[in-house]
């Protein structure tokens, strides 16, 4: 039995606790939540989608042999899609893998130590719940909630629990990112004024699955049990293999791209969430059924919620019918820019000296500087196989459920960027200025929380 397992690796640690304890710095107790260097970590798949296959799937082979990680069974409710997870891990292990038709039967197995998800947007927190409440530790795609109820119950269970969970947020793993990081906290940059992101396609494709949904027959599926906690709709395939075109499977371009780079601002600045966002957008290139915005823009409102004098603004565009797959982060200050494209801090912009004297000021510029010597370019495709972020997020997941320390993107990141996420689709949806309840943690609109 799985917890006959974890029984005997956590005596085996605790075993040799007293000889290392002392020279580690560690309790016998917090030793004996180590895995076992010798013992091999088993890992279900919980979605086969063309994410894991295509990024995360190579990401977690770059490192599998080395840390002693092995994937021992798939879980998906579409029989084909649960059939090619199958064959597709048997290739790349050489072994037998478990096909489940649903994750009661996964966590019903014998020894699944952690799990990978991978499954439609708005099921993600609901499935984090699952993989806690079975005490399996977690790679969890983003976005991690596209709503309050699902987020809250979700770092509740997470919380409450002992288990590792990293957010998909992978570019907390980047080196330039890092350096970011760093170079702001340190008072380097000086305040932030103002912070431009964009994320522009010209991929219809990439939302768009024509020939996978013409193969999706609901008798090969359940549909029920895809639906979660919606609101229930009459079966339609392209709901289930095109969520993203549909709310409230998806909230489109805030889940997809806009969680990655809000969260930045989050990791660099300590603030957990926007004070207010109002949204303006529409569907304007593609008529195809579809409820999310094809163009959006967001414009954020950040800073200390009892010092409103102070603060700075965040503007997130979007638009998938002209684009160069080339996402933009520029952080900007007073004295210059750090620009994410380039992973340069720059003088440009600044205050100059000519105008600075003019106002009987000082000159106010950066250092022109590269925010790191090995830089990782960022992989703008959500279906870039193995990229190195990626690669790298997965390996400190993976370390971090040996060792039991906190990974790079933890829950409270995918509780943060969630309220962006949620926030931002208030204020698409209502057309309103969205703000947000601290003391109950409600999205707000005209002083009612916002539901659907």
């Amino acid at each position: 039995m799985l917890s006959s397992r974890r029984k005997f690796i956590k005596q085996s640690a605790i075993a040799v606790a007293g000889t290392y304890a002392g020279t580690m710095g560690m309790s016998a107790k917090s030793y004996g939540n180590i895995i076992g260097a010798n013992d091999r970590v088993r890992v279900g798949v919980v979605g086969f989608s063309d994410r894991f296959a295509q990024s995360l799937l190579p990401s977690f082979l770059n490192h599998h042999k080395e840390l002693n990680f092995d994937m021992v069974a798939v879980s998906d409710l579409w029989n084909y899609r649960r059939g090619l997870g199958v064959d597709l891990l048997k290739n790349k292990f050489g072994h037998d893998i478990t096909a489940c038709r649903n994750n009661e039967e996964l966590y019903g197995l014998k020894d699944i130590d952690a799990v990978i998800i991978s499954t439609a947007d708005f099921q993600h927190a609901v499935h984090a719940i699952e993989a806690v409440q079975a005490k399996c530790d977690v790679y969890c795609e983003k976005p991690f909630a596209e709503t309050m109820d699902d987020a809250k119950a979700a770092l509740k269970a997470v919380k409450a629990s002992n288990q590792i969970l990293q957010i998909g947020s992978q570019r907390r793993s980047g080196g330039n990112y890092v350096a970011a990081e760093r170079f702001i906290k340190d008072g380097k940059f000086g305040d932030i004024t103002m912070v431009e992101l964009s994320w522009n396609v010209n991929q219809p494709g990439r939302w768009r699955r024509p020939e996978l949904v013409a193969k999706l027959k609901q008798e090969d599926t359940d549909w029920k049990r895809f639906l979660i906690n919606r609101p229930f709709e009459a079966w339609d395939p392209r709901k289930y293999l095109e969520y993203r075109l549909f709310w409230p499977y998806s909230s489109g371009m805030p889940g997809q791209w806009m969680s990655h780079q809000i969260d930045t601002v989050h990791w660099f600045t300590g603030l957990k969430h926007p004070r207010s966002v109002v949204a303006n957008g529409g569907i304007y290139q593609w008529k195809d059924g579809r409820r999310n915005w094809d163009t959006t823009t967001a414009v954020f409102d950040y800073g200390a919620a009892d010092d409103p004098q102070n603060g700075f603004q965040v503007v997130f565009t979007s638009r998938m019918h002209n684009g160069d797959e080339n996402p933009a982060e520029i952080y900007y200050s007073n004295g210059g820019e750090l620009n994410l494209i380039t992973n340069m801090v720059s003088p440009k912009g600044g205050l100059s000296a000519g105008a600075a004297k003019a106002m009987q000021m000082q000159p106010n510029l950066l250092p022109e500087l590269k925010l790191t010597d090995t830089v990782e370019k960022v992989a703008a495709s959500a279906n870039t196989g193995g990229d190195k972020l990626t690669s790298a997020h997965m390996r400190n997941w993976m370390e971090c459920i040996r060792s039991r320390k906190t990974p790079n993107a933890p829950v409270e990141a995918g509780y943060y960027h969630s309220i962006a996420n949620i926030m931002t689709n208030a204020a698409v949806r209502t057309g309103k200025k969205a703000t947000f309840d601290e003391k109950g943690q409600r999205v707000m609109v005209d002083g009612k929380e916002f539901k659907y």
